[in-house]
């Protein structure tokens, strides 16, 4: 039975760029409007309540968040959703393993919480499950205003008939091979882990696993200005070089383009109230 209230753990990974925080809040204050709106949008009306936490142990570069353990987590939280980031989610980073770990204890001991991640979220969620995380061959980007090829579970996620849909994307690494029970003890043989869109430069756009999982490699609530700050933030880390610029102002041609983030994000609600009868 669906429910009619969804409590929604964020975990925040990393920090906007000022402007865009100074305008918009956290990366979980943006979440936190983009699914109270989808939540209103949901026949019934779902009622949608977000709890932030930041979770970045990194106080050399100002980051001085926390990530909690399995058992600071309520059980009135149904719901986990890992935020994007510029840090690595194939790296070593203490926290990043900490983070890990966090997944893996809640996975195997709140059988009735499901999880969501984006960009970053996605990738540390694949890992977690036991697959690869790499950086795409050559080293390219993808970046902002991308269209997708929906597989037919993507559809019917969706609920659409086209065959694409469009997200602004912000990454390099990319999920390489699919979680399954050969790739770690958290799945059963029978959980099949699912991909519902693909691009040429990332097969792995999003992974579902029914009452557990949906991830999504690209960003639901960027716009065109947060995008162009995004991009301008990792230049100024130097993860955007100049062997980049054809990627850098083909994303600023289309970055005004309007997306589907709200549709990704009310599949996302659907998914989290358990709303999802007739996907598979």
């Amino acid at each position: 039975m669906a429910r009619q209230n969804v409590t929604i753990l964020v975990l925040e990974t990393d920090e906007p760029h000022p402007d865009t925080q100074q305008e918009h809040g956290s990366f979980g204050d943006i979440f936190r409007r983009l699914f109270i709106q989808a939540g209103e949008n949901h026949d019934p009306p779902l009622e949608v309540e977000l709890r932030q936490h930041f979770v970045v142990e990194d106080p050399d570069n100002g980051m001085n968040g926390h990530v909690p353990n399995a058992s600071e987590i309520g059980e009135d939280i149904h719901a986990v959703l890992i935020t994007g980031s510029m840090y690595d989610a194939h790296g070593d980073d203490p926290w990043v393993l900490r983070l890990r770990g966090l997944v893996e204890e809640l996975w195997q001991s709140r059988e009735d919480m499901k999880f969501s991640g984006v960009c970053f979220g996605h990738q540390l969620l694949a890992r977690t499950l036991g697959a690869t995380v790499s950086p795409t061959p050559g080293q390219k980007w993808e970046l902002s205003h991308t269209s997708m090829n929906l597989t037919p579970l993507g559809r019917r996620l969706f609920r659409t008939a086209s065959d694409t849909l469009s997200v602004h994307q912000m990454h390099q690494d990319q999920v390489t091979t699919i979680p399954s029970h050969a790739t770690t003890a958290l799945l059963r043989p029978d959980d099949a882990v699912r991909v519902w869109a693909s691009t040429p430069h990332t097969p792995v756009q999003g992974l579902y696993l029914r009452d557990r999982l949906f991830t999504s490699q690209g960003h639901l609530g960027f716009d065109e200005k947060m995008v162009r700050r995004q991009i301008e933030l990792r230049q100024e880390a130097g993860a955007i070089g100049e062997r980049d610029a054809r990627e850098v102002r083909e994303a600023g041609e289309k970055a005004h383009l309007e997306h589907d983030g709200e549709v990704v994000a009310g599949a996302i609600v659907r998914f989290f109230a358990g709303d999802d009868d007739g996907v598979e």
